[in-house]
């Protein structure tokens, strides 16, 4: 087995979902503040990464849809112009490929919360020009797509409110099948996710969730919705939530050894071809042992610990995000 800090830098790793800020927008090729920069994905060995223009879940208006479509196409373009000498902005597997050859790092563009289509499903189209390779259905509060797994009552919403997906949300993951976009369901109620499962015609994934038997949070997946990810041939992706990893857990409580268990219970549960990582990084995600996105190693060193091997950990850290964005390309049209 390869040393486990040699094995990480050999790696195309890929977190599956990071936040950047807004409106001020990303200063991404120096060192700042934040948890993700090229300088620290750089010295973390963290080759490429899923950057979300991310929309609140606001009034479910015509006002509310359009501002939400607005924003939403804005960090779109910003998160497009994040590339540089050092760094490629990539939209498919072959771009992610070639780029990782180059020595570049790589920012994938994405969508957090449907709502950004403004109510208007022919708009996945526009996102997907945008680079965007997958959308998030729902964030927190239920949107005209579908039930969120947390209900905003301060938005009026009861504990369903389509009993599922819409009408617009089938037609939305439609569109994406056909745009060659992965379905997210992160963040979507149970309902809802059985039902995108069923209803998509490509794998759906959990960009950025953890395992309820573990801990038993809204955001996270039972047993049943592990199964129906594996059934068809999904991925759940391990998020660095504090909360979402131990009930109640504030960062500095949290190590890569929790993290890790919940990526052995899905291992264990769905198999190795279903399990991924993410970190959401500025966006609440972070705990002792990987503050930031330099300090990614050390989940491959826990990985290694536990007695993941190297193809295995390849899997993990990218290989599967890859293979399901391919099928969902090779699926569009």
């Amino acid at each position: 087995m390869t040393d486990p800090s040699t094995l990480h830098r050999s790696l195309l790793t890929i977190d599956t979902h990071i936040d950047i800020p807004w409106p001020d927008g990303p200063a991404f090729l120096e060192r700042t503040t934040r948890k993700v920069d090229l300088p620290k994905m750089q010295e973390g060995h963290l080759v490429a990464g899923c950057f979300a223009a991310y929309v609140p879940q606001g009034p479910r208006t015509p006002e509310g849809h359009g501002s939400a479509h607005v924003r939403a196409a804005r960090m779109l373009e910003a998160i497009g112009r994040m590339g540089g000498d050092q760094a490629a902005v990539c939209s498919s597997t072959q771009e992610i490929e070639s780029a990782h050859r180059a020595g570049r790092s790589i920012i994938i563009p994405c969508v957090e919360n449907g709502h950004a289509l403004g109510g208007d499903a022919s708009r996945v189209a526009k996102f997907r020009a945008l680079g965007a390779v997958y959308m998030t259905l729902t964030h927190n509060g239920h949107n005209a797509l579908a039930d969120s797994s947390n209900p905003r009552a301060d938005l009026g919403d009861g504990e369903a409110m389509h009993g599922g997906l819409s009408a617009l949300g089938r037609e939305a993951i439609l569109e994406m099948n056909r745009c060659g976009m992965i379905i997210d369901i992160a963040h979507v109620s149970k309902s809802s996710m059985l039902q995108a499962a069923e209803a998509s015609r490509t794998p759906v994934m959990s960009t950025h969730s953890c395992i309820r038997a573990l801990c038993d949070n809204p955001r996270n997946l039972d047993d049943e919705q592990l199964d129906a990810l594996r059934d068809v041939d999904g991925m759940v992706n391990i998020t660095a939530v504090s909360s979402f990893l131990r009930p109640g857990a504030k960062p500095d409580q949290i190590t890569p050894a929790d993290y890790v268990d919940h990526v052995d219970y899905a291992v264990a549960r769905i198999g190795i071809e279903h399990v991924g990582i993410s970190s959401d990084f500025d966006g609440g995600g972070h705990f002792t042992g990987w503050e930031d996105i330099s300090r990614s190693a050390n989940i491959t060193q826990e990985l290694v610990a536990r007695g993941y091997d190297d193809a295995a950990v390849a899997l993990l850290w990218g290989g599967n995000f890859l293979r399901i964005l391919k099928a969902v390309e090779d699926a569009a049209g």
